[in-house]
């Protein structure tokens, strides 16, 4: 798909050679690689096969952004997976390559109007979009903090006519900092949509969204042999 005039300001889309090397050289070659232990994905019959779809996963290392196109790219639904990324991490050579993987850069304390636009064209396009509603890694046990970004977003798209399934995913490791040979899970939870307009709707959906990270976690936890501790 040809990039829009907005998208070529703040990306340069999927390159048609670069894509298909990266999925070799994550799929193939690292994930394989590093998780000795496997990658293990539940929940799959929760990610919509067609139309617009915020995924909503946890953040626990950069392995995460090779998770989500391992569970839900190309290979397995056809589709690209298009990540808003935090503007402090799209600079250098890293940026040069996710400019052209379809990543795109925002302010997670301030997103600007153009970066909203744009994941919103993707969304009404019928896109796949990966938003981390933590906004940061953390590696700790430490309850779930969701900035109001995502369900902020799911709001604005609604007001376009555009609904949209917000689908919480999980993603665990065998340590709290993977390491050589460890395993890995994922799992997506049943989709949730904002119920209602304004921002007691868009509060609601991001305190479902919390328990519903909540409970996935758990679960990709187990998966690796690693439960959450109760206190």
């Amino acid at each position: 798909m040809a990039p829009t005039p907005r998208e070529r300001g703040l990306c340069n889309g999927i390159n048609p050679w670069l894509a298909p090397l990266a999925m070799v050289l994550t799929q193939d070659v690292a994930l394989r690689g590093f998780f000795g232990g496997g990658v293990r994905v539940k929940g799959a019959e929760h990610l919509p096969s067609r139309g617009p779809v915020l995924l909503a996963p946890t953040h626990r290392s950069r392995w995460d952004a090779l998770m989500l196109p391992h569970a839900a790219g190309r290979r397995v639904s056809g589709r690209d997976c298009r990540f808003m990324v935090s503007s402090d991490e799209m600079v250098g050579l890293q940026g040069w390559f996710l400019h052209r993987l379809g990543c795109f850069p925002v302010n997670p304390r301030k997103p600007a109007a153009a970066s909203l636009r744009l994941a919103v064209e993707l969304l009404q396009a019928g896109q796949q979009l990966v938003v981390f509603p933590e906004g940061l890694i953390e590696q700790s046990d430490q309850p779930l903090r969701l900035m109001p970004g995502l369900a902020r977003l799911a709001a604005l798209a609604e007001g376009q006519g555009v609904s949209v399934p917000v689908v919480p995913v999980g993603i665990a490791y065998g340590h709290p900092k993977p390491r050589f040979g460890d395993r890995a899970a994922l799992c997506f939870a049943e989709p949730l949509r904002l119920q209602g307009q304004g921002r007691e709707a868009a509060a609601a959906l991001n305190a479902a969204l919390l328990r519903s990270l909540r409970s996935a976690e758990e679960a990709a936890r187990l998966a690796v042999g690693r439960p959450l501790q109760r206190p």
